[in-house]
This record gives C-alpha cells, sequence and structure tokens, in this order.
C-alpha cells in the first residue's frame, strides 16, 4: 500500500463503528460518531475491541461523559464476535476515574459514589424529553411553512399520518418511540413528554418554547464540533455534515416575533 494511503476498515470496525452510531451525545442530540468523538476502533484478530473516545472540552459533564462511554461499552458488547470490550476515555479530567468504573462494570453510582447525586436514568429521560420536543417543534415548523394557510392553533389536529415521510419526521418517530409514546399514523404530533396533548390555546407559547430548546440543542451542537476541531484539528475528517433533520427550520412569517425569547442554557450537572 502506498504512503498516505487510507487502510480501509475490516468488517469488524465497520460493525463497530455501525454500533456507536447508535450511540447519542444526551445534549446536543446526535451520533457520537456524526460529532467526531470517536477517536478510534481497533479490533484484535480473538475479537478483543478497543475504542477511544474524546470529546471537545477536558471539563465535558462527567455525567454526560459517562453515559456516552458507558452506552459505547453497552453497543459494543451486544455485537456477536466480542470476547472483550474496553471503551477508554481520553483526555478528560475525570478519565481515571470513569475508565477504572467501566471497567470494573461499576455503573454510574458504583463509579462516582457520593458524587452522583442524580440518577442517570432520570437525566436521560430528562434530555429524551428535550430532543423530543425539538423534533417535535421542527416537523410543526416546516408543516407551517409548507401550508400557508395552516395556523398554529390547526397544529392540535395534526395526526402522525399527516406528517410527510422526510429525515425530520424519521427522527421524531425515533424520539416518540425513545420516550414509549404512540407513532401510529392516528396519533396526535403535538404534545407532551409524557404524550397529553395540548389545548389549542396553548399551543403558541408551547410551541415557542419547543422552538427556543431547538435552538439551543442546535446552538450547543454547533459550538461543541467547532470545539472539537480546535482540541483535535484533525477531527475535522471524523465528524459527519449535519443530517437534513438537524436543518434550522427557520420560523414561519405568522410564528409571531421570537426575539424577546431567551435561549435555555447549556445545561451542566455535575
Amino acid at each position: 500500500m502506498p504512503a498516505g494511503t487510507p487502510r480501509t476498515p475490516t468488517a469488524r470496525e465497520r460493525s463497530a463503528r455501525a454500533a456507536l452510531d447508535t450511540v447519542y451525545d444526551p445534549e446536543l442530540d446526535e451520533p457520537i460518531t456524526d460529532l467526531g468523538f470517536v477517536r478510534s476502533v481497533t479490533v484484535a484478530p480473538d475479537g478483543a475491541l478497543t475504542v477511544r473516545l474524546r470529546l471537545p472540552t477536558s471539563f465535558c459533564s462527567p455525567n454526560f461523559a459517562y453515559l456516552m462511554a458507558s452506552d459505547s461499552k453497552d453497543a459494543l458488547t451486544a455485537l456477536p464476535w466480542t470476547r472483550q470490550v474496553v471503551v477508554l476515555l481520553d483526555d478528560h479530567h475525570d478519565s481515571d476515574l470513569i475508565n477504572r468504573g467501566l471497567a470494573a462494570d461499576a455503573g454510574y453510582r458504583g463509579t462516582f459514589g457520593a458524587e452522583a447525586e442524580k440518577d442517570l436514568e432520570a437525566l436521560r429521560l430528562t434530555f429524551r424529553r428535550k430532543a423530543h420536543a425539538a423534533a417535535m417543534e421542527r416537523v410543526l415548523t416546516l408543516l407551517l411553512r409548507a401550508s400557508p394557510d395552516l395556523t398554529e392553533e390547526d397544529l392540535h389536529d395534526v395526526v402522525i399520518g399527516d406528517l410527510p415521510e422526510s429525515a425530520a419526521t424519521g427522527a421524531l418517530l425515533r424520539r416518540r418511540a425513545a420516550l414509549g409514546l404512540g407513532v401510529a399514523p392516528s396519533d396526535p404530533v403535538l404534545v407532551d413528554g409524557d404524550g397529553r396533548r395540548y389545548a389549542p390555546d396553548e399551543i403558541p407559547l408551547r410551541l415557542r418554547f419547543a422552538r427556543s430548546v431547538r435552538v439551543s440543542i442546535d446552538g450547543n451542537a454547533h459550538f461543541c464540533r467547532g470545539l472539537l476541531r480546535t482540541r483535535y484539528p484533525r477531527s475535522a475528517a471524523d465528524q459527519s455534515p449535519r443530517e437534513e433533520e438537524f436543518a434550522a427550520a427557520a420560523p414561519p412569517a405568522h410564528a409571531g416575533d421570537l426575539r424577546h425569547l431567551t435561549v435555555p442554557p447549556k445545561e451542566n450537572v455535575s
């Protein structure tokens, strides 16, 4: 092979990366593979697998870092050919602690002890609800843009079967399924994280709040991608362009003036 020619990944390396495609940053709502957080994937002849992860800064929230590393190990361990899975988080202020906890399968509380004040599943649920709100707003804003005669109050009667087939609709269905919400064609689209419909007079305010959540997620994702490229210049080659589902959906002309909204701050739970 000529010098400088990229090596073709093996079938097992491709399999491992496909498994990592299912692991999402809980705050940014994107796969860690698309974000460039996967630094390397190494497969030994006996099936032993080592994956190294990296994050945009050394002080990214430890519970988010642990969640992504733990989810990565779970996804890789589920592959039928793996014999041993090692996931290592590089260059984080809690790398040693997190890596020891993962190696010992100690779990979140076993890893952080008294510092694990908030249950990890409760944290995961919080961000699944945020991801659902953002995906719902994105789909409904696109629907309003495509149908100028449709008002925000009319969205009360929109059901899943009314949505066009698109990446954005598929993303909403995945996020509904993750929350245990219905995905049947007759199920209403505009619901909260528990599946409750909003009254028509609530819709404008609820939609604006969901839009602020979506703008916050999109902005944080863009910011973190840039931080990663600054910290690791070669990581740009490992980042994928943002999918259609993440494209910014400009509010329709009749959606009201949103300049008064304050975007929720980046959540950092320690």
